[in-house]
């Protein structure tokens, strides 16, 4: 029964390959299709669940999102990748959470990403050092509360670099 799934699997990467853009590299190698076919590993799992940064555009300029298009925050409070924000402000202000190794999606740097521990166990995600934050009521694509005085310092998206705007 493994045999033909594993069969079933390679022969459907196969098809599926034969249906996207024209590969000129001429590379029929059957190798690759198994690997692409075989289970992830644990690690690749891990990594592939991580939370996605990237760059989009908004009336700041380019700034960081999340994979679901939530605007990204920092908090100038903050003056390393310790997190100081919690109970009510982390109501305001949810941090940006990962299971995994975050993801650089479109234009972000993955060598900027990085991940702090919160005080409760979880991973928040950081870049070029800052803890990351969404604004609890910002709808995808939007920003609501950048440059806004809350519980000791300033709440401000972040462009590309990883600077306050």
């Amino acid at each position: 029964m493994l045999r033909l799934l594993t069969i079933s699997a390679v022969s459907a990467a196969l098809l599926i390959a034969g249906c996207g853009e024209d590969d000129s590299s001429g590379s029929g190698d059957t190798a690759a299709a198994t690997e692409a076919a075989a289970p992830a590993t644990t690690t690749e799992k891990a990594a592939a669940t991580g939370t996605e940064i990237k760059l989009a555009g908004s009336d700041f300029g380019q700034i960081l999102f999340d994979g679901e298009d939530q605007a990204i925050y920092l908090f100038d409070k903050e003056s390393g990748p310790t997190s100081e924000c919690y109970g009510e402000c982390a109501v305001a202000w949810p941090p940006v959470l990962t299971e995994g190794d975050p993801q650089a999606g479109a234009g972000a740097k993955a060598g900027l990403l990085g991940t702090t521990e919160r005080d409760d166990g979880t991973t928040q995600v950081t870049y070029n050092g800052h803890p990351l934050y969404y604004y609890v009521d910002d709808p995808p694509g939007e920003v609501l509360c950048h440059n806004v005085d809350e519980f000791g310092g300033l709440w401000l998206v972040v462009d590309g670099a990883g600077n306050a705007v």
